[in-house]
C-alpha cells in the first residue's frame, strides 16, 4: 500500500484561508475527494493524511468531517491556537475526534519568536508530554528559534513538513544544511518529503532537486521519511503524477524495496500511529 501523507482540502467560500491571494489563481476553486480519488488511484495511492490549510477550529471541524465520509483519508492534521490558555483543554477535546491523528499551527506564517515565547513552549511541552505527532511548518529562518525551544521540551514526536522549505534555487545548503543536522539529532522527528517542486522554483528539475533531497536522507535515513504529495499546492508547480513519480525516482536510487515501503507507507502509520485500513 501508499500512503500520501500530506494532501489538502478547501471550499473557498469558506473564507478563513488568509494565504490564499490573487497570484495563486490556480489554487482559488474548491478542492475535494472527488477530485483526488481518480488522481491516487492513477498514482496507487491508497490512503491520505488531510492537513489543514486554515488557522480555525472551524477548519479542523470542517476537515474531521470530509474524513468521517471519505474512506481513503486516514486522518486529520488539524490546527489550535497553541497560545491560547484554553489550549490543553482544546486538545483533549480534538484527541478524542475520530480520525483526528495530529496537530499543525501554521508557523511559516509568523514571526520565528513566537516560538521561543512562554505560551508556545509551554503548549509544546503539553503536546510533547502526551506524544502526540506534531506536523512543524516553517520556513528555514525558523529552525533556530525552532532548536532553541526543543532544547527545553520534553522529547517530541514532530515531523518537518515540505524539508522546511529551502530555496532549491540556491547553490549549498547553508544554514539551513546546518540546521537540519542538528534537528535530525533528535530521534523523534522526521522529515516529509513533499512541497519540493514549489520550492524548487521556476523551470523545476530532479538535478536541482536531487542534492536538497540527498541531505535530508542522509541525515534522517529511510526509518524517518515520509513521503506526501502536497497537493493540491503542488499543482502550482506540477501534477499530482508528477510529483508521485519524482519522489519514487529520486528515493528509489537511494533506496530498496523495503525502505521504500518504509517511506510510502510504513513510517506514515507508525508516526500517526494509523488504524489498518
Amino acid at each position: 500500500m501508499t500512503i500520501d501523507a500530506h494532501q489538502h482540502f478547501w471550499q473557498v467560500a469558506r473564507g478563513d484561508y488568509g494565504w490564499m491571494t490573487p497570484d495563486q489563481a490556480p489554487l482559488l476553486r474548491d478542492f475535494g475527494p472527488a477530485d483526488l480519488a481518480p488522481l491516487n488511484r492513477a498514482a496507487g495511492i491508497d490512503r491520505t493524511i488531510l492537513v489543514q490549510a486554515a488557522e480555525s477550529e472551524a477548519e479542523t471541524d470542517f476537515l474531521l468531517g470530509i474524513a468521517a465520509r471519505c474512506d481513503f483519508v486516514a486522518g486529520v492534521v488539524g490546527w489550535l491556537d497553541m497560545t491560547a490558555p484554553s489550549f490543553p483543554e482544546r486538545l483533549t477535546h480534538y484527541v478524542a475526534q475520530s480520525k483526528w491523528v495530529g496537530l499543525r499551527p501554521m508557523l511559516q506564517d509568523h514571526d520565528p519568536a513566537l516560538i521561543t515565547t512562554r505560551a508556545f513552549r509551554e503548549a509544546l511541552a503539553e503536546v510533547a508530554r502526551r506524544d502526540i505527532p506534531f506536523d512543524i511548518l516553517t520556513f528555514p529562518r525558523h529552525l533556530p528559534m525552532l532548536l532553541e525551544t526543543l532544547a527545553t521540551t520534553p522529547p517530541l514526536r514532530g515531523i518537518i513538513d515540505h524539508l522546511s522549505k529551502p530555496d532549491m534555487t540556491r547553490d549549498g545548503h547553508g544554514r539551513w544544511g546546518a540546521d537540519m543536522t542538528r534537528l535530525a539529532a533528535h530521534p523523534g522527528l522526521y522529515c516529509k518529503v513533499s512541497g519540493l517542486v514549489t520550492e524548487a522554483g521556476p523551470g523545476w528539475s530532479a538535478e536541482r532537486i536531487r542534492p536538497w533531497l540527498r541531505h535530508v536522507a542522509g541525515l534522517f535515513g529511510p526509518r524517518r521519511l515520509v513521503f506526501g504529495t502536497d497537493w493540491p499546492v503542488c499543482t502550482l508547480a506540477a501534477s499530482h503524477a508528477e510529483v508521485t513519480r519524482l519522489a519514487r525516482d529520486l528515493l528509489g536510487e537511494l533506496y530498496g524495496p523495503e525502505d521504500m515501503a518504509r517511506i510510502f507507507e510504513t513510517n506514515a502509520v507508525e508516526f500517526y500511529r494509523l488504524k489498518a485500513a
